[in-house]
C-alpha cells in the first residue's frame, strides 16, 4: 500500500509528531526548496500547556486544538498524513507506516513523550493520565460523574470517595491542575451542587521529590506551595504512591487515601519507533543525538524536542529540560541546518536560551522564573495568561480563549461543565 504522496524533485523531508518541535519545524520550512510531510496521528495540534483547563471545564477541546490542514493550507510543497509510523529502515530510508511506505531524504522525529507510569499495573489500569486532549476530555468527564455520584451517596464516606481527589506529580501540570480544582471547588461546585458540603472535599497533591516544581528556583517552588495551601490544596512532599484499586491510594509511607479519583502527571517517557539500533538511545528512553539534533550514528536522521537527549552543552550534563522552548528552538536551528546541508555549508550547534519559566496556581496567582529574576502573585498571572495566549494557533481560538478566561474572572464561573459521553451500543442478541 502506498500513500498518495506525489514524488517531487526536491528533497523530502518528513517530520514525524505535530507538536512544538514539529510545527514549529514544518512553518520554518515554507518557501524553501523541499518537499515537507508531515505525519501525525492526530489531524490537529494540540497546545498541552492547557490540557488541565479542559479537564477543569475552563475551556472547551476545540479551543486549544487546530487543524494541521487549516495551518498549511496555503504552504506550497506541503502534504499531510494522519497515521502512526511502525517501523523505520534508516538504511533504505523508508519508514513504514499505516498508510504503507514513505521515502525520505531527511527524517526528523519529533513525537515527543507520552505518560511514564513507572511500571505500577494497579496505576496504569486506573489512574488518569492527562497527555491529551482525549485524556483530558476523559478526566473531565470521570471527575464531573463522581460529583453526580456523591448527590446520591448513602452515607458521608461514600460520598467523600466520591469528592476526594489525588494529584500525582508535583510539576508545571500537576500545581497547576490542583490550583484549577481548588477555584473550581471554592467558587463553583457549591454553587452546582447546593446539597454537598464542599468544605469536606478534600484536593491532595503527592510528589515523590523533596519540593514542588522541581526544575524551578527555590522561591518559585516555595510560593508554589505557600499559594497552594492558600487555596486549601494538602501538599505532600516525599511520598509517592505505590499503588490504587479505584477505591484506595496506597503511599509509600503506608498512609491510604480514600478515593476514586486518582490524576497521573507524574513522569514522561520518550515514545520510541522500531528500526533504530539501541545505541541510539540514552536515558529516558530518548535518542540521542549530537550538537545538531542528528541522531547519532545515523546520517540523515534527527530527533528533535521532548524526544532527543543531547548533553553536549556543558550547562546541561543530563539533557535539556523537556520543555517547549526548547523545543522551539531546536526546530528553528534544524530548519535553517536543512537549508546550510543542501547548500553543502557548516551546520550550526544547538544552544539553548532560557527565556524562562512559569506555572499557575489558581486565580490570581501564579510564579514565574526569567534568567535572572522570579516573582509571584498577581502580575506573574497576568505574565502566564499573556504568554499562554500569544502561544495559541490561530486568531479565532485566542478570541475564544480571551472571552472565556475574563467571563470566568469576572463571574467566578464557568458554563462547560457538560457530561459527553457515546450512546452505548444496544445488544442485538
Amino acid at each position: 500500500m502506498q500513500p498518495n504522496i506525489p514524488e517531487s524533485s526536491l528533497p523530502r523531508v518528513v517530520i514525524v509528531g505535530g507538536g512544538f518541535a514539529g510545527l514549529k519545524l514544518a512553518t520554518k520550512l515554507k518557501d524553501t526548496p523541499f518537499q515537507v510531510v508531515l505525519l501525525d496521528k492526530n489531524n490537529f495540534h494540540q497546545f498541552q500547556p492547557l490540557y488541565y483547563q479542559v479537564a477543569t471545564s475552563g475551556l472547551e477541546p476545540s479551543a486549544i486544538a487546530f487543524p494541521f490542514r487549516k495551518i498549511f493550507q496555503k504552504q506550497k510543497n506541503f502534504h499531510f498524513r494522519e497515521t502512526l509510523v511502525k517501523s523505520i529502515d534508516p538504511y533504505k530510508k523508508i519508514l513504514e507506516s499505516g498508510i504503507g511506505q514513505i521515502r525520505y531524504d531527511y527524517l526528523v522525529l519529533a513525537m515527543g513523550t507520552d505518560t511514564n507510569f513507572y511500571r505500577i499495573s494497579s496505576i496504569e489500569q486506573n489512574a488518569l493520565p492527562m497527555k491529551t486532549v482525549a485524556e483530558a476530555l476523559r478526566l473531565r468527564n470521570v471527575v464531573l460523574e463522581n460529583f453526580e455520584f456523591a448527590l446520591t451517596a448513602d452515607t458521608k464516606a461514600e460520598q467523600d470517595v466520591n469528592l476526594d481527589l489525588v494529584i500525582v506529580g508535583g510539576g508545571p501540570t500537576g500545581v497547576e491542575l490542583a490550583g484549577a480544582l481548588a477555584d473550581l471547588r471554592n467558587h463553583v461546585l457549591p454553587k452546582d451542587y447546593p446539597e454537598i458540603d464542599f468544605s469536606r472535599m478534600n484536593i491532595r497533591l503527592v510528589e515523590a521529590g523533596p519540593k514542588l516544581l522541581a526544575a524551578m528556583s527555590e522561591k518559585a517552588s516555595r510560593l508554589a506551595e505557600e499559594y497552594l495551601k492558600k487555596l486549601r490544596v494538602e501538599v505532600n512532599c516525599g511520598v509517592s504512591v505505590r499503588e490504587f484499586n479505584n477505591e484506595e491510594a496506597i503511599l509509600s509511607d503506608g498512609r491510604v487515601i480514600k478515593t476514586r479519583t486518582l490524576i497521573w502527571a507524574a513522569g514522561v517517557t520518550a515514545n520510541r519507533v522500531e528500526g533504530l539500533p539501541a545505541e541510539s538511545y540514552g536515558p529516558g528512553n530518548r535518542l540521542a543525538v549530537d550538537a545538531y539534533n542528528q541522531v547519532n550514528g545515523i546520517s540523515g536522521i534527527f530527533a528533535i524536542g521532548d524526544l532527543c537527549f543531547m548533553n553536549t552543552d556543558p550547562k546541561y550534563p543530563k539533557g535539556h529540560p523537556q520543555v517547549a522552548q526548547v523545543a522551539i528552538q531546536q526546530a528553528k536551528l534544524l530548519a535553517g541546518n536543512l537549508k546550510r546541508m543542501e547548500k553543502k555549508q557548516p551546520l550550526k550547534p544547538f544552544a539553548y536560551r532560557d527565556k524562562g519559566s512559569m506555572a499557575t496556581i489558581g486565580r490570581n496567582l501564579a510564579v514565574v522564573d526569567l534568567p535572572y529574576y522570579s516573582f509571584g502573585g498577581f502580575f506573574a498571572w497576568l505574565t502566564w495568561m499573556l504568554v499562554h495566549l500569544m502561544s495559541i494557533v490561530g486568531v479565532k481560538n485566542r478570541l475564544i480563549i480571551f472571552i472565556n478566561w475574563t467571563w470566568a474572572y469576572f463571574t467566578k464561573d464557568q458554563s462547560l461543565r457538560l457530561l459527553i459521553r457515546p450512546k452505548p451500543r444496544q445488544s442485538t442478541s
